[in-house]
Order: structure tokens, then sequence, then C-alpha cells
């Protein structure tokens, strides 16, 4: 039996086996995937299981998606571009690192309708899964995005990789036409976020990378001053669905049973 993995830190609210395990099961692979709560410092082990083929395949999630880079062999274009990997697998006795976040994110906002061209987009955090979010809004024509984040030298460094971005001081305000809560604020029930939603015009689009909890505290103020809302569930659907294809050369289908199997 093949075995997969997602690893973070926390892990305890991920649904990827949920998921995973679902489509495993509907396409008759034997295989098991499970989550793993790791320490920075057993990356270099967890890896080496890929390259021994003890583990078939992992998913990265929060704080690990740059860390694990110096231990993988090859980065695909977009994790290359980004820094930023989120699936990694062995090909020709390499192993690989990709970042299936990109399109998982352009697809989610393609699910909604949304059409990113010429809007400013306003994100808050500059972790892990941020540069995969900025460049897709480039590839889908974002007019301008800003940054901010608790430690405003992380957001800079995203200007390394783009040039373009704004940055702003945490607690600043910027015009959007759309935000992103990229911080891992909202996990908890009790997690705010300190905006100024009444002095927000409203029909705006707030997005949460969160989709467990399905409606953070972030989403339910937007929600109650008019705007429209959006929790990181079908960008995690798709993130997902293409790192499944990638390891086990299958598409697998995305419906209403697969999207409610994730409502918590």
């Amino acid at each position: 039996m093949k075995k997969y993995l997602v690893i973070g830190n926390p892990i305890e609210h991920s649904l990827s086996p949920k998921l995973h395990n679902y489509w495993i099961k509907k396409n008759n692979i034997n295989a098991i995937y499970e989550k793993k709560l790791l320490e920075e410092k057993e990356i270099k082990s967890v890896i080496s299981d890929v390259r021994s083929k003890k583990i078939s395949g992992i998913n990265v999630t929060v704080p690990f998606k740059k860390v694990v880079i110096p231990f993988l062999d090859h980065l695909s274009s977009e994790a290359e571009e980004t820094q930023s990997v989120n699936t990694i697998y062995l090909e020709n006795n390499k192993i690989i690192g990709h970042n299936t976040d990109i399109a998982g994110f352009v697809l989610g906002i393609k699910s909604i309708n949304y059409q990113v061209k010429n809007k400013n987009i306003f994100i808050l955090g500059a972790g892990g899964v941020v540069p995969s979010i900025i460049l897709a809004l480039k590839q889908m024509g974002a007019a301008k995005i800003i940054v901010s984040n608790r430690t405003k030298e992380k957001a800079q460094d995203l200007k390394r990789l783009f040039p373009n971005l704004e940055i702003l001081n945490w607690g600043d305000m910027a015009d959007f036409n759309m935000i992103i809560n990229a911080t891992s604020i909202g996990l908890k029930n009790k997690d705010k976020i300190n905006l100024e939603y009444k002095n927000i015009e409203p029909d705006k689009l707030f997005y949460d990378l969160i989709y467990n909890p399905v409606e953070t505290n972030f989403l339910k103020n937007a929600k109650q001053m008019g705007n429209q809302t959006e929790n990181g569930k079908m960008m995690f659907i798709y993130q997902a669905h293409q790192s499944f294809t990638i390891w086990h050369k299958i598409m697998p289908e995305i419906d209403e049973k697969v999207i409610k199997l994730l409502d918590v």
C-alpha cells in the first residue's frame, strides 16, 4: 500500500486526508493519506522517505512551504518562481517540488465567477502561500497588489520576488476591490483581525484562505456590512485535485458530494 502525507505545524485542522482518502477509495487505489505534525528538524528525514519510496508523496502546509526546498532535487517552474512548494513526489529517482496552490487559487476564483482583471487586491499576511497567490493574481491581470504583514520585513522580502508589490504597515488600510486573509488569524474561533469594517465601502470581495472553520470572524463581519465573502474551500479542493492527478495519474471528480464532504 502506498502512503501519502500532509506535513505542517499546526496540522490538526487539515482536511486533506478526508479529501484524498475519499478520492483514493472512489478510484480503487491501494493507498492511504495521513497528516503528520512535524518539527522543522524532522523535515530532512521525512523527505528522505520519499527517495527510499517509504512515502509516495507529500503535501506541505504552513510553515514549511519554503523550508523544504533545500532537501529537494528539482523545482517545477511554478515552485521556482514562488520559492514555495506544496507537493512533493519522486520522478526518475529525483525528488521534485511542485506548487499546485497557484492553479488552485486561479480555479477557485474562476469557480465563483469573480473577475480579478484590473482590480486592486489587498493581501493580509506574507507567509508560505502568499507568493503563490501573488503569482496567480498577476496571471489573472490584477491592476495592483498590496501586502501588509505583522512583521513588515517579511512583506518586504516578497518584493525581491515581485518588485511591483506595494507594502503597507500592519493596521493601515488600502483602497481595494478584494481583500485576502492569508494569515492564520481565524483558525481559532476567538481570532479577530482589527479592521474598521464600517469604514469600508460595501460590495467588496472578502476572501479567506482558511476553510476550517467555514466562516471566520473576518468573513462574518464583512458579510454583515454588505460584502461578498468566500472561504478557501474551492482553492483547497483544486490544489488537492492537482496534487492527486500528479501522484496517481488519475483526474478525480469534483462534484457536490466532494464539496459537501468538507463542510465541518
